[in-house]
């Protein structure tokens, strides 16, 4: 078994973004929450950001978190942040306590059945494909007023915000536009929505994120180095 003290990196890593946040922060007043994304990154060093104080994680596939979730460190919050097909809700409804990839109807639904089935409500954020790039997921910006009154009426089902990820190119100009889209939308009151956390940033704009208002930034890469995508 790999040992704690192989992932000393780590510690050096987090002390790098939680600078970069305090510099952010000075500037805005407001510092967002760090997840560390853990997709490819085993276990341990999981459990080593952990120990370091990182108290969410972001996990991108089902089938990886669930041959993983067993040897964490069950101190940390688990968020569901890769795209989800509906036949895999059932997996971590008990397990996770946000999914911040919702973009369809259909997604919310089978969430909201299945937590009543279970007698629990989850949380949820919509996300917006800002960049209108036809490679990722997300409800785009025209559609999604419409998908939250729809979502607003699913019991077991609250919205809490909403996630994006900016095309890289332009980030900043994205980052800006999700932003005004947030503050519109947090603006309009609709019963039964709260725009509490903006999730946005991630290793290369993480910084820009928190300038621009992200409650939320997430981050594999910049803290546990580049990750191997083999298997």
């Amino acid at each position: 078994m790999t040992q704690m003290n192989d992932y000393s990196y780590i510690g050096e890593n987090l002390k790098r973004i939680r600078d970069r946040l305090s510099e952010a922060e000075a500037k805005t007043g407001s510092r967002p929450k760090l997840m560390a994304v853990t997709k490819t990154v085993p276990a341990q060093a999981v459990n080593e950001a952990v120990r370091l104080g990182v108290d969410l994680l972001g996990e991108n596939r089902v089938q990886e978190y669930l041959s993983k979730c067993d040897d964490y460190d069950k101190s940390a919050k688990v968020h569901i942040i890769g795209h989800l097909q509906t036949n895999k809700v059932k997996y971590i409804i008990n397990n996770v306590s946000m999914i911040q990839s919702v973009d369809s109807i259909k997604l919310a639904s089978e969430i909201n059945r299945l937590a009543k089935n279970h007698g629990t409500a989850m949380d949820i954020l919509c996300e917006v494909n800002i960049g209108g790039e036809a490679s990722k997921s997300g409800v785009s910006p025209d559609d999604l007023i419409p998908l939250l009154t729809e979502i607003a009426q699913l019991e077991n089902v609250r919205v809490k915000g909403l996630m994006t990820i900016p095309p890289p190119s332009d980030s900043d100009i994205f980052l800006g536009r999700m932003e005004e889209l947030f503050h519109s939308i947090s603006q309009r009151n609709i019963p039964g929505i709260a725009m509490q956390e903006l999730s946005m940033g991630m290793t290369n704009d993480y910084y820009q994120a928190a300038l621009h208002g992200s409650t939320l930034v997430r981050i594999g890469t910049g803290l546990f180095g580049a990750r191997d995508y083999s298997h």
